[in-house]
């Protein structure tokens, strides 16, 4: 696949998704909405790929959302005379901004951020929507939009407060104010801060590729658990598990941990 924002690459069971618009601080552009949503959905099928790592190209991570695309949305919403119509086209296209996003979440590959430089307004939208977060000392970050005058809508109010709390959450939508890698650690925004990017990037792919050895149907299976326990009670998710272990448990991956567990040897599980 060729992509205009992108970078995609596949090795050992891990593909690797880089935004790539360098030039412009890796800023969110029309054609990367559309990509990374394509990207998403299409690693979500290809059955070679059990874990995903997005990276960002260049000295930052990503700059957020590129400001020219209001600007042509907002000229576009001008050509209609008829308010509703235009508030109507809006209210569409922030839905399909946040497909995009929904369709990190939605993968069932899990989904590893590392983080340089700067992740910033829609950067924290995107990274949210991701399965675990890794940093570098350089990174940092900030809710932008408050600064903006506008409400963030594509994942941040929603999603941030789950992974670090309301309070903390808050401060940060309220105030737009800028903080670290190391602060993004003790938040839990990120399981590590690394010292350098180099050794992020080695022990992100070190864990990517450690989760790629497990059985593909079990972790599909406890991604999904988690996302659909964030969202409901202990025993409607207790429930749920039940139903899905009682179709998805005695399959052939539980077979070949037990025989690589008897013959101690490394499990071989089939894509």
């Amino acid at each position: 696949m060729e992509f205009e924002t992108l970078l995609l690459s596949i090795e050992g069971h891990v593909a690797t998704v880089k935004i790539n618009v360098p030039k412009k601080a890796n800023a969110m552009t029309q054609a990367f909405w559309k990509e990374i949503k394509e990207v998403m959905q299409a690693l979500d099928q290809n059955e070679d790929v059990r874990v995903i790592v997005l990276e960002g190209e260049g000295k930052h991570f990503t700059s957020g959302i590129d400001l020219t695309m209001f600007m042509q949305l907002k000229a576009e919403l001008d050509k209609s005379d008829c308010p509703a119509r235009s508030r109507e086209k809006l209210r569409h296209t922030i839905l399909t901004l946040q497909e995009s996003f929904n369709a990190i979440e939605k993968c069932r590959k899990p989904v590893l951020a590392a983080i340089h430089g700067a992740c910033i307004g829609g950067g924290i939208d995107m990274i949210s929507a991701c399965d675990m977060r890794y940093c570098s000392t350089d990174a940092y970050f900030t809710v932008k939009e408050i600064d903006l005058g506008m409400v963030a809508d594509v994942g941040t109010l929603q999603r941030l407060p789950k992974i670090i709390g309301e309070g903390i959450a808050r401060e940060l939508a309220y105030t737009g104010r800028k903080f670290s890698g190391e602060e993004a650690k003790t938040m839990q925004l990120v399981n590590q801060c690394y010292d350098s990017r180099e050794t992020m990037l080695k022990e992100v792919y070190n864990i990517a590729q450690t989760i790629a050895a497990k059985s593909p149907l079990a972790i599909r299976g406890t991604k999904e658990m988690f996302l659909y326990t964030r969202d409901h009670s202990v025993e409607e998710g207790l429930n749920y598990i039940a139903t899905w272990n009682a179709g998805m448990l005695f399959s052939k991956d539980l077979q070949e941990a037990a025989m690589a567990g008897m013959q101690k040897r490394t499990p071989n599980f089939a894509n």
